[in-house]
């Protein structure tokens, strides 16, 4: 599934002479596998030929996140929440403002910098100011950062507050100046969440194509699922001939190029498709 749409992300900046910039999301610091780090600049660069010109690790950008989210706070656009979920969800249902809603930039600065120093996971989070009357309740004062204790596989114990993904992402959008996305319709919500950001920013909003989920059946393409089997000596590896990983299928004597012609064929489409693991592993 990932080979699809980075597939398609290649062949577009290929086609229209752009630049395809790698993105490594480790910014949720429970969930990170270190070997990934080596592992998916080598698979994105085997599937596109070498041709990746820039890969980023969100986990190494961290005060420039810090930096935008200062930004956001100081102009009045987010503010930090001491809310309970339970309690926010509350005001939520009711389309009302929460109380630390209208704090003033200087003291939503304060309870920022006691995200680094005093509040424990839970105790707070930044928020981005949209409209709690929307109709969708996911748009509604969303969360940018939280704190997280848990030491990171790369960074240790330097930060305790991580920007969630539609904020780190909409900040890397702006500083790196990306034109165009192309990524799964599970998205959608979030494009929409990441336009508030861009506004804010100044940052035009980049062209978004969606495209649909690929739904395996018969075999687990979870990595995090499979990660502890591979621990377990389940499986001998990421390159074991029984998963369906790119690491796999390359020892297996896949060619990039058949994963390229197969993004190109199927195109960029809403329609949801479904791979039996027959059909996947035929010759």
């Amino acid at each position: 599934g990932h080979a699809y749409v980075l597939g398609l992300n290649h062949l577009y900046t290929q086609r229209h002479k752009g630049k395809l910039i790698l993105r490594i999301a480790d910014t949720n610091p429970g969930n990170i596998d270190p070997f990934s780090y080596d592992a998916i600049p080598a698979d994105a660069s085997w599937l596109c030929g070498g041709k990746v010109d820039e890969v980023v690790v969100q986990s190494d950008r961290m005060q420039l996140y810090y930096d935008y989210a200062i930004r956001l706070l100081g102009q009045g656009a987010a503010y930090i929440c001491t809310c309970s979920q339970e309690e926010f969800k509350g005001y939520s249902t009711q389309k009302a403002d929460c109380p630390c809603r209208g704090l003033s930039p200087e003291e939503n600065l304060k309870r920022w910098h006691k995200m680094h120093t005093d509040y424990h996971p839970g105790d707070a989070v930044m928020r981005l100011k949209t409209d709690m009357q929307h109709k969708n309740p996911a748009m509604r004062d969303f969360p940018l950062a939280r704190v997280h204790e848990d030491e990171h596989a790369r960074q240790g114990t330097k930060h305790r507050v991580w920007p969630l993904m539609n904020f780190s992402v909409s900040v890397d959008d702006v500083d790196m100046r990306v034109t165009h996305v192309l990524r799964g319709k599970d998205h959608a919500d979030n494009a929409k969440r990441q336009e508030y950001v861009y506004k804010y920013l100044g940052h035009p909003i980049p062209q978004t194509l969606f495209v649909g989920r690929i739904n395996f059946t018969g075999m687990e393409v979870s990595c995090s699922k499979t990660r502890p089997l591979i621990e377990a000596g389940t499986y001998t590896g990421w390159d074991d001939i029984r998963l369906p990983f790119l690491l796999a299928l390359r020892r297996r004597g896949f060619q990039p190029g058949a994963f390229l012609h197969y993004a190109e064929e199927v195109g960029v489409t809403l329609n949801d498709k479904t791979v039996s693991k027959e059909e996947f592993f035929a010759a």
